[in-house]
């Protein structure tokens, strides 16, 4: 079959093409497992993460990928959920203990670091860790949400807003315009305020209905109760804390942060950042329980989601784009 492969770890500054085209084995589901034919694979800044080692897989080479969208096409001993044919979605979380705080779990292993992932034209799944994808969306439109709505349906929840309380978001890629959605849907009468560093992405959410849009550091009309963060920096963060109103949380929707500006933390004024009883609260990966839950709401609403497509062999030209900042919505691959 056919995959794209990261068999080394290092920076995109240096290395624009850190995955290889490879044929590999098609997988055999074992029991329990489910074989799916990839049809997309949406491509998240968690790749990048594991590229340039800020959370790099335990074993290399390895297939990333954790936005997957295909077709059931062989199913393990044991599988009763799914059958041949049905189409399905994959996200980060490729299996876990199954607890309430799986995520947290020692047992957890990701979609495209741990085990191979999406990036190919076939990967097996535990059949507990695959959802139905709703008729609402195409392919393309449903991977964003196996991850970038997944995880930030999660990353709402973990706000804790009440309907009529300000949200803020900074950053604006492929989960804040999907969250920016779904908040507008759960929570009709709080305003959204968004930070984004481009007038692009001002402007975009603007079009999707955002009360408010400027630049990081520019002052909104209101204190917020909360702010989530999708940036993969520190700068947003340290402005993000100065806009929560007391009381306020900061929820930091990212694997990892990158240690550019790292040194800006020194300036946190504990008075002026910190004082009144601000929270700061991490997402850490994504249970079952949030995709299963977020996607028939993503249907619901109908979520619209952006996306830019590329062919699987272009998958390091998609890299490259969401690390400079070329970013509309999702990218996603079309694998078939």
């Amino acid at each position: 079959m056919r995959a794209m492969v990261l068999q080394s770890i290092g920076s995109l500054d240096e290395v624009r093409e850190p995955l290889v085209s490879a044929d590999l084995p098609k997988p055999a589901p074992a029991p329990g497992e489910l074989l799916i034919e990839v049809s997309v694979c949406g491509v998240c800044h968690t790749e990048l993460d594991e590229i340039e080692g800020r959370a790099p897989p335990p074993v290399l080479p390895v297939v990333p990928g954790h936005e997957v969208v295909g077709r059931v096409a062989g199913l393990g001993d044991g599988c009763r959920q799914h059958a041949i044919g049905d189409r399905v979605g994959v996200g980060w979380i490729h299996s876990s203990d199954g607890g309430d705080a799986e995520n947290l779990s020692a047992a957890f292993r990701a979609t495209g670091r741990d085990v191979n992932g999406g990036y190919a034209e076939f990967m097996t799944v535990p059949e507990n860790y695959a959802y139905p994808i709703p008729d609402a969306f195409s392919d393309a439109e449903a991977a964003p949400l196996l991850c970038a709505g997944g995880v930030g349906y999660r990353a709402l929840r973990l706000a804790g807003i009440d309907d009529g309380d300000v949200l803020a978001l900074t950053g604006f890629g492929g989960s804040g315009h999907l969250v920016l959605q779904l908040a507008k849907h759960l929570h009709p009468r709080s305003p959204v305020f968004v930070f984004a560093r481009s007038e692009r992405e001002q402007a975009f959410a603007l079009e999707l209905g955002a009360d408010w849009a400027g630049d990081t550091e520019a002052d909104a009309p209101e204190l917020a109760h909360a702010v989530i963060d999708t940036t993969p920096v520190w700068k947003p963060v340290i402005a993000a804390l100065e806009r929560l109103r007391p009381g306020g949380r900061l929820v930091i929707n990212a694997i990892r942060k990158q240690s550019v500006d790292a040194h800006l933390l020194a300036d946190i004024s504990y008075e002026e950042h910190l004082w009144q009883e601000k929270e700061i609260k991490t997402v850490a990966n994504v249970t079952h329980r949030d995709i299963a839950e977020f996607l028939p709401i993503a249907a619901s609403v109908p979520l619209h989601v952006e996306t830019q497509t590329y062919a699987l062999e272009d998958a390091n030209r998609a890299l490259c784009d969401l690390r400079d900042g070329h970013i509309r919505g999702a990218k996603v691959l079309q694998v078939m």
